[in-house]
């Protein structure tokens, strides 16, 4: 069954930088992107390959925040510039069928979404 395997999370001081980076073990048609879920907190849709063939990101990170893939090697990143301490989450690699709407969910790791990454940490302290 196809996996996800994430790298890159830790800790760091607000205003520094984490890249995350995540690979699928096998290609697939389906795009890829990063939710986060905080404590008392939605699982928030980061960011992704819109249904435009643009790239999303949530309000809250854009200007911050890179989306990149690299399509030979089945990775996606996750560049985190300028982070703040409400960036602190878990956050988790996803892959996202072409045709679903993308929105936040309920919870992280489970429906509607079948492959998830096994979730990286990320701590911003201010």
């Amino acid at each position: 069954e196809l996996q996800l395997v994430e790298s890159g999370g830790g800790q760091v001081q607000a205003g520094g930088s984490l890249r995350l980076s995540c690979t699928r073990s096998e290609s697939d048609k389906n795009d890829m992107g990063w939710y986060r879920q905080a404590p008392g907190n939605e699982c928030e849709l980061v960011s992704t390959v819109d249904l435009d063939g643009s790239t999303y990101y949530a309000d809250s990170v854009k200007g911050r925040f890179t989306f990149s893939q690299d399509n030979d090697n089945n990775t996606v990143y996750l560049q985190m510039n300028s982070l703040k301490a409400e960036d602190t989450a878990v956050y988790y690699c996803v892959v996202i069928p072409s045709f679903m709407i993308r929105q936040n969910l309920r919870a992280c790791g489970g429906y509607p979404l079948r492959y998830w990454g096994q979730g990286t940490q990320v701590t911003v302290s201010s």
